[in-house]
C-alpha cells in the first residue's frame, strides 16, 4: 500500500517533526508497504544544516537516525 505522511512541524515541537519520519520508517516500510513523506511549512527547516542532527524527540529515535533509516530504505521525501 502507498501512504504519505505530511510533516509541517519543525524543531521546535520534536516530536510532531519526527513523527512522520517515524511511522514511515518503523511503521510503513517495516511492515512492508510504501511510505513516503511531504514536509510543508516549518518542516522544511528540518532538512538545514543541523536541525536534523540535533533533534531528540521524547520517546521517538534520535532524528538522525530516523533520516539514516529512510535514506537506507529509499523513503522519497517531498518538499
Amino acid at each position: 500500500m502507498d501512504i504519505l505522511y505530511i510533516g509541517s512541524c519543525g524543531s521546535t515541537d520534536p516530536v510532531k517533526a519526527a513523527l512522520p519520519f517515524h511511522l514511515a520508517v518503523n511503521g510503513s516500510a517495516a511492515r512492508g508497504d510504501r511510505p513516503s513523506i511531504a514536509l510543508a511549512g516549518d518542516a522544511t527547516d528540518l532538512l538545514l544544516g543541523e536541525a536534523a542532527e540535533s533533534l531528540e524527540p521524547l520517546g521517538l529515535p534520535p532524528m538522525r537516525e530516523l533520516v539514516a533509516k529512510a535514506v537506507e530504505l529509499e523513503v522519497p521525501v517531498y518538499v
